[in-house]
C-alpha cells in the first residue's frame, strides 16, 4: 500500500505542473504571438510484484509517472487586421529582434509602441530592431515602413517569459523568412476552448490520485485499529 501513495502522489505532482502550463496557456489566450505549450508524462520502469510468503509471481505495476518534456508549438498563427499602425504580423516564419537589458531577444507579438524619442518599441518598452540592426524610428507621419522590420529565423527557439523567444539566428535548411504586414496581429496559440478541455481532464486525473490517496488512507487505518485489535 505504501507503493501505492507513492504513485498516486507522482501522479499529482505530474498533474500540477502539467495544470500550471495549461494556466499559463489560458492567461495568454488573447496576447498577440504567444505559442501555446504542451507537456508530455512518461511512466517510470515497471516492477515484478511477488507473493513473499509463496514467491508466486503476482504481476508488474509502474513505479510512478513524471514530466518529461514542455513542448512549444512554433507554428505560425492566424493575422486578424487592427487598423493599428504600429501594429505588425509576420506572414510565415521568423521573429521581430528587440533590444533588452539582457540582450536581443525574439518575439511574434507584434503589437508595438513608440518612445518620447519616436522610436518604435514594445509594450515593455524595448526597443524593436531594423534591418540594419539599430533601433527603428517612426516617420514625419508616425507610422513605420513594414519592410525596414528585421525579420529573423531561429535555430532552436526557446521561449523566455510569454513573449520573448531566444536562439540561434539563421535560416533552417528549406525554411523562409516571412514578410510582415502593417496594421495586423497574430492571433495566440493558445486555444481557449481546448485549454479548459485540457485544464478539466487534468483537475479529473489529479482528483482520482487524491481518491486513492484517501482510499489507501482508510485502508491503513482500518488495518492498524481493527485488523491488529484483540477484541
Amino acid at each position: 500500500m505504501d507503493r501505492g501513495l507513492y504513485l498516486a502522489a507522482s501522479g499529482m505532482l505530474t498533474e500540477q505542473i502539467r495544470q500550471d502550463q495549461i494556466a499559463n496557456d489560458l492567461a495568454n489566450a488573447s496576447t498577440a504571438g504567444y505559442k501555446a505549450e504542451r507537456t508530455t508524462q512518461q511512466s517510470f520502469g515497471e516492477m515484478l510484484l511477488t507473493n513473499s510468503v509463496t514467491g508466486q509471481q503476482v504481476g508488474r505495476v509502474t513505479t510512478g509517472v513524471a514530466v518529461t518534456n514542455t513542448q512549444t508549438d512554433w507554428s505560425p498563427g492566424v493575422l486578424k487586421d487592427t487598423g493599428e499602425p504600429l501594429d505588425f504580423a509576420i506572414n510565415g516564419d521568423g521573429f521581430f529582434a528587440v533590444q533588452t537589458d539582457a540582450g536581443t531577444r525574439y518575439t511574434r507579438n507584434g503589437q508595438f509602441s513608440s518612445d518620447p524619442q519616436g522610436r518604435l518599441t514594445t509594450l515593455e518598452g524595448d526597443l524593436v530592431l531594423g534591418r540594419t540592426g539599430q533601433p527603428v524610428t517612426l516617420g514625419a507621419d508616425g507610422k513605420v515602413d513594414p519592410r525596414t522590420l528585421n525579420v529573423v529565423t531561429l535555430n532552436n527557439p526557446e521561449k523566455v517569459g510569454n513573449s520573448y523567444v531566444t536562439g540561434t539566428p539563421g535560416n533552417v535548411a528549406g525554411q523562409t523568412v516571412g514578410s510582415v504586414r502593417a496594421g495586423a496581429l497574430e492571433a495566440s496559440g493558445a486555444d481557449p476552448t481546448q485549454t479548459m478541455v485540457d485544464m478539466m481532464a487534468s483537475y479529473r486525473a489529479y482528483e482520482s490520485g487524491q481518491k486513492v490517496i484517501h482510499t489507501i488512507d482508510e485502508t491503513l487505518g482500518k488495518a492498524a485499529s481493527s485488523v491488529g485489535s484483540l477484541t
